[in-house]
């Protein structure tokens, strides 16, 4: 069977990659840029130094700060009335997950016209979006260089999964100096989900060599780099190392898609506005106890990357040395142990569970589940 391989056309990486990013844009004959943003970067004047840069290249620069840490509906509305506002000619993401999403929804809704809405699901865009540089200040969500974007819908209180190949950036940028400051708790969540996608990626039947590859170094560079990150955020070599581990991820997930985790963090997100990261971490351990099941030989190789001596050992309990590896690091960088540390409750099961069977990332999961099942899943990680 053929295999589609979505990656942005030119990815850069490293220190120095934003001045580098710049001569790329100056090159493609882009003049006005609406860079879609949060507040939070805005005050520690990370956007501003972007932006002066962008202006000493003499391209115009009008930014949109409205992204909520889950971005709306009406997120998206705002940023296009903008744009079209300012007659801007190209869109730059700055940030980590939300703003990259939000800056999709805007960018595909600009060319395709209608509302975010109707391109929740597989491919429903009918042409290219407008031209999107993500520029990412996290090392976690990969929205960057994916074709996925994820935008609630404040109506229905669900986070809709929109994976288009008209949503791919032109232009992913991965800068570790832009990643200094961010706290702790981002870096750890951020982590967490990049850790997610690897893996969830490594036992998704959409899984081929290339995906397989990509999902095993981005779990041992993980592994090898996620706590320094977390304890020191001035350490450069292990935030550089941590940006090309979630990129793999991201060529990962992009390629072989996710599963459960996924489908059903983005309902806890939907409907409780929580950190999407955190609820991967929690979810992670309790949807590969289901998966193991079926893909335990999977699960042992990623017991083996996470740092596990799996020699001799039978695959089943191979696995569930992963699963155990899986909650020593969550633990080691302080992520929340349970669901009901988060708020969630027990009564909200039954429509969490139905909305995530619904969702497009489960599709790929080695294992479909019923109902009852997932209902299970979540209350295991009550």
């Amino acid at each position: 069977m053929a295999t589609k391989f979505f990656i942005p056309s030119v990815n850069i990486l490293g220190q120095d990659s934003v001045e580098e990013a710049i001569k790329d844009i100056q090159s493609l004959g882009f003049k006005h840029a609406l860079i879609v943003t949060d507040k939070p970067l805005v005050k520690i004047g990370l956007v501003g130094r972007v932006a002066d840069k962008l202006q000493t290249a003499q391209i115009a620069v009008t930014v949109f700060d409205g992204v909520q840490p889950n971005p709306t509906v009406g997120n998206v509305e705002s940023g296009l009335a903008l744009l079209n506002e300012n007659q801007c000619d190209f869109i730059i993401s700055l940030g980590g997950g939300s703003p990259h999403d939000c800056a999709k929804g805007i960018a595909l809704v600009a060319t395709n016209g209608g509302s975010i809405k109707d391109y929740e699901g597989l491919d429903m865009s009918a042409k290219p979006q407008l031209p999107l540089v993500a520029i990412n200040t996290t090392a976690g969500t990969a929205s960057e260089m994916t074709r996925f974007c994820i935008i609630t819908d404040e109506v229905r209180h669900i986070k809709m999964a929109i994976v288009d190949k008209n949503t791919t950036p032109i232009l992913s940028v991965n800068d570790p100096e832009l990643m200094l400051e961010k706290p702790a708790s981002l870096t750890a969540a951020t982590g967490m989900d990049a850790l997610t996608h690897a893996i969830e990626a490594y036992v998704s039947i959409g899984a081929n060599p290339i995906t397989d590859a990509c999902a095993i170094k981005a779990i041992e560079l993980i592994k090898a780099n996620l706590v320094n990150a977390v304890k020191d955020g001035q350490n450069i070599e292990a935030r550089e190392q941590m940006a090309y581990a979630q990129f793999l991820a991201g060529m990962a997930f992009n390629n072989a898609s996710l599963g459960y985790v996924h489908a059903m963090a983005h309902q806890l997100g939907g409907f409780y506005d929580l950190p999407h990261g955190v609820c991967n971490a929690i979810l992670l351990p309790h949807v590969q106890q289901y998966n193991a099941k079926v893909v335990p030989e999977r699960l042992s190789d990623i017991a083996k990357a996470m740092g596990e001596n799996i020699s001799g050992l039978n695959a089943d309990v191979a696995a569930n040395l992963a699963i155990e590896a899986i909650k020593s690091l969550s633990e080691a960088v302080d992520i929340p142990a349970t669901l009901t540390e988060l708020g969630v409750r027990q009564e909200d099961i039954p429509t969490l569970a139905e909305n995530a069977l619904k969702d497009a990332c489960g599709f790929t999961n080695p294992q479909q589940a019923n109902l009852a099942e997932i209902c299970e899943i979540y209350k295991a990680a009550l």
